[in-house]
């Protein structure tokens, strides 16, 4: 399957060194290993291979190497300086692609002495977007709901081939990767962290709730948070305000990029689905046009509130209710359509019939999801 980067991402090999970064086994290496059959001398090249550390710290791969991939070279010391160094230097018309996971991201928040040097892209799950072009709409939301949208779990099509794929994967996150943010000690605290975050997906989220309940301070769960969503396990929408500095003092509430690992009912599941669904459109218009887009829920003093809504520019521009079976209009959704005359969307997974009522459309939801950009 080509993965739906692919184009944006040979074109910009010719111009910068292009960064893909995502969860892990989102599909990283194989889509680097598909970039690299576009390349007639490729070089591959992967930091937790003992043999190809030495070539890539004494940078002997071959000088008429026309594209070298550098995997998991964010675990090198002194990584960006080695990146600034090596492309500064490069032969004429070789190309670098640098793949990795959670420090290819928040690198960006400490300074970046790579500043001009590249284009980064954030790989995210299967979609029913990208999906659509071999399986029915209806049929790859529903998988995804299901299986979520990881490759292998996802293309095993069977439930227990992704619980046996989840059970090692959230152990080896938790060994590895977790481990290189945190102490030993902070482990089990972090563990718990996780379970108590499967049970509250789309529910906005009290720090101080959660530290009572852990019996820590709401800063060291906002730090645990803040690990976990380096890693690309879990991610969260702000309520929208046109103050930013405002809005991130509200309640978060916390998606996980893997639907399949949610606790819940079908509802909440589905919600998960399409939460991943719009974080990937908006991060594709984002990496690929340069739009100020941003996604957000949004809700009222007194308590009306829906489930989604994008921002562009700082102005509200849709507004977005997830139903699994409900037909019937949300008064909050044509509330906040008639505020802020932005186009209101229900989308229904079961919908017997699509229809428009006083502006707002009810929709099938994987039809609509077949029509964002990624």
């Amino acid at each position: 399957m080509e993965r739906y980067l692919h184009d944006q991402v040979i074109g910009d090999l010719r111009k910068k060194m292009v960064f893909i970064t995502g969860p892990r086994q989102v599909g990283k290496t194989f889509f680097s290993k598909s970039i690299q059959g576009k390349f007639a001398r490729p070089v591959y090249l992967n930091h937790d291979d003992i043999s190809d550390i030495k070539i890539i710290r004494k940078r002997a791969w071959p000088l008429n190497a026309e594209l070298v991939i550098l995997d998991e070279i964010h675990k090198m010391k002194g990584w960006k300086a080695f990146l600034k160094g090596t492309f500064d230097t490069r032969p004429p018309a070789q190309s670098f692609l640098v793949t990795g996971s959670a420090r290819l991201d928040t690198f960006r928040q400490t300074g970046d002495s790579l500043a001009g040097r590249y284009f980064l892209y954030r790989l995210n799950p299967l979609s029913v977007k990208e999906l659509s072009a071999t399986m029915p709409p209806y049929e790859a939301l529903s998988a995804l709901d299901r299986l979520g949208g990881f490759p292998e779990p996802f293309l095993s099509a069977s439930d227990d081939e992704a619980s046996r794929w989840r059970r090692q994967y959230y152990t080896d996150l938790v060994r590895e990767d977790i481990l290189d943010f945190s102490r030993i000690s902070e482990i089990r605290v972090i563990r718990l962290l996780l379970e108590m975050l499967r049970k509250r997906v789309g529910s906005p989220l009290s720090y101080a709730s959660l530290a009572n309940d852990l019996q820590t301070a709401p800063n060291t769960v906002r730090k645990y948070m803040e690990i976990l969503e380096s890693l690309h396990i879990i991610f969260s929408i702000r309520p929208f305000h046109k103050n930013i500095a405002r809005s991130l003092l509200k309640e978060p509430k916390v998606y996980f990029y893997d639907s399949g690992y949610v606790e819940g009912d079908e509802g909440v599941r589905l919600e998960n689905t399409v939460a991943v669904s719009l974080l990937k459109h908006v991060q594709y218009l984002q990496d690929t046009k340069g739009m100020e887009i941003s996604l957000h829920y949004i809700r009222t003093k007194d308590g009306k509130e829906v489930d989604f809504s994008l921002a562009e520019k700082g102005a509200l521009t849709h507004f977005i209710e997830v139903k699994l079976s409900d037909d019937g209009i949300s008064r909050n959704l044509s509330y906040f359509k008639d505020r802020y005359r932005g186009i209101a969307v229900q989308l229904v997974h079961n919908a017997r019939n699509e229809r428009q009522v006083n502006g707002v459309s009810i929709v099938r939801a994987g039809d609509w999801l077949a029509q964002l950009s990624a």
